[in-house]
C-alpha cells in the first residue's frame, strides 16, 4: 500500500512539472527578462534619479501585458502551429486552447489594473499598448503592418515606465523609439523562421543594429543633478580666469557671458592658471554619481554588448537563411534587448539602474536553455 501510494505521488509530481513545462513554453518565460528593462530605460529617459513604487508598476504591467500576447500569439496560430510547429504546447495538447485564450484576457485585465493604479497617464498608455498586442495577434500579424505593431508595442512599453514615473512620456521619447526599431528588425526577421529563405530581413537586422550601436557611442550624457550648487547658479571656473558670469543651464551646457570679455581684468593670467589648489579633489566628488569616465565606459562597453549579441547570428542568418541559423538570429535578437535596454538607461545617467539591467542577461540565457524563446 506504501509502494503504491508513493507511485501515485512521483506520478502526481510528474504530471505537474510536465504542465509547468508547458505552459512555460507557452508563455516562453525567459523572454520576460528582456521587459522589466523597457520601464527602467523610460523613467531614466524621463529625468527620474531612481525607479519609485510606480516604476514597479509599470513594469508588473509591462510583464502581464507581454504575457498576455504570449499566450494570445499561441491561441490565434495553433492550427498554423499544427503543421509547421505540432511541438508547441497548444498542437500537442499539452494546454488547451481556451486556457490559452483565457490566459490571455485575464492577464490583460491585470495589466490595465496594475497600469491604473500607477495613476493615470499609466493606464492612458498602458490601454493601447493593449489594444496593439491584441490588434497584432488577431489580424496584424500575417499582414506587412506586422512588424510595425511589434515595434509600436516595444515603443509604448518604453512610455509605459516613463508616464508612471514621471507623469510625461516626451524625454522619454527617443529611447523608446531605438527599442521600437530593434525590435521591428527581429520581428522582420521572425517572419522567416520556419520556413527560412529570405537573406535579406537579416541583413536590414544587421544594418540597424549597427545604426543603433553607433548612435548609442556617439557620445555619454549623464543629465542628472548632483549634490551642491543647482546648474543655473553662478560660480567662477577655476583655472579659467572666468569671474561670475559663466552659467551652465539645466542641459549642463556652459555659456560665456560675453559681458565679462570687455573687462581686462576677466582676462586669464599667470595668477589663474591651474595650480594643485584648482585641481579637483576628494571632497568635490559628490553624492555617489560615477565620474564622467566611468559612466561612459559603462554606457559604451554596453553599446558593445549589444552590438556583439545580435551582429553575428545575424550575419551568419545572412549568409545561409536556413530555418535554425534564423531562429538562432530571432533568440538572439530578443536577448539583445537587455544591454540595449542598459544602455540607454546609462545613456541617461542611471549607471545603477543600468547595471541592474544589465545583470538579467545571464538569467535569461540561463533559462533559454531549458525553454526556447521562439
Amino acid at each position: 500500500m506504501r509502494k503504491l501510494n508513493t507511485k501515485v505521488k512521483v506520478k502526481g509530481k510528474a504530471k505537474a512539472q510536465a504542465k509547468a513545462q508547458a505552459w512555460a513554453e507557452l508563455l516562453r518565460l525567459p523572454a520576460l527578462f528582456t521587459v522589466p528593462g523597457d520601464a527602467l530605460a523610460g523613467a531614466a529617459a524621463a529625468g527620474a534619479a531612481r525607479p519609485n513604487a510606480r516604476t514597479l508598476l509599470a513594469i508588473g504591467s509591462s510583464l502581464c501585458l507581454y504575457e498576455a500576447g504570449m499566450a494570445l500569439n499561441d491561441w490565434a496560430d495553433h492550427a498554423e502551429d499544427a503543421v509547421e510547429r505540432p511541438h508547441r504546447p497548444l498542437p500537442s495538447g499539452r494546454v488547451r486552447p481556451t486556457s490559452a485564450l483565457a490566459a490571455a484576457g485575464a492577464l490583460t485585465a491585470a495589466g490595465l489594473a496594475l497600469a491604473a493604479r500607477a495613476g493615470r497617464p499609466a493606464l492612458t498608455v498602458a490601454v493601447p499598448l493593449a489594444a496593439t498586442v491584441w490588434s497584432y495577434d488577431l489580424t496584424l500579424k500575417r499582414t506587412p503592418a506586422g512588424p510595425l505593431a511589434m515595434g509600436a508595442a516595444r515603443t509604448l512599453d518604453v512610455l509605459l515606465g516613463a508616464a508612471a514615473t514621471t507623469g510625461t512620456t516626451r524625454a522619454a521619447l527617443p529611447s523608446a523609439l531605438a527599442l521600437g526599431a530593434h525590435t521591428f528588425a527581429v520581428t522582420t526577421v521572425s517572419r522567416h523562421e520556419t520556413q527560412g529563405g529570405s537573406a535579406l530581413a537579416p541583413l536590414a537586422g544587421l544594418a540597424t543594429t549597427g545604426v543603433l550601436a553607433w548612435r548609442l557611442t556617439r557620445g555619454h550624457t549623464t543629465g542628472r543633478r548632483t549634490a551642491g550648487p543647482s546648474p543655473s547658479t553662478e560660480a567662477s571656473v577655476p583655472g579659467l580666469g572666468l569671474k561670475p558670469g559663466r552659467t551652465a543651464d539645466a542641459a549642463g551646457s556652459a555659456r560665456l557671458n560675453l559681458t565679462n570679455l570687455a573687462d581686462p581684468t576677466n582676462l586669464p593670467g599667470p595668477s589663474n592658471l591651474p595650480g594643485p589648489s584648482n585641481l579637483p579633489g576628494p571632497s568635490n566628488l559628490s553624492g555617489s554619481t560615477p565620474l564622467p569616465s566611468a559612466a561612459a565606459a559603462l554606457h559604451t562597453a554596453l553599446a558593445v554588448t549589444y552590438a556583439a549579441t545580435t551582429a553575428r547570428p545575424l550575419f551568419h542568418a545572412t549568409l545561409n537563411p536556413s530555418p535554425p541559423l534564423t531562429q538562432r538570429a530571432v533568440g538572439s535578437g530578443i536577448r539583445a534587448l537587455i544591454p540595449l535596454q542598459a544602455a540607454l538607461t546609462a545613456r541617461a545617467g542611471a549607471t545603477g539602474v543600468a547595471l541592474l539591467t544589465a545583470a538579467l542577461a545571464p538569467a535569461a540565457r540561463s533559462f533559454a536553455r531549458k525553454v526556447s524563446v521562439t
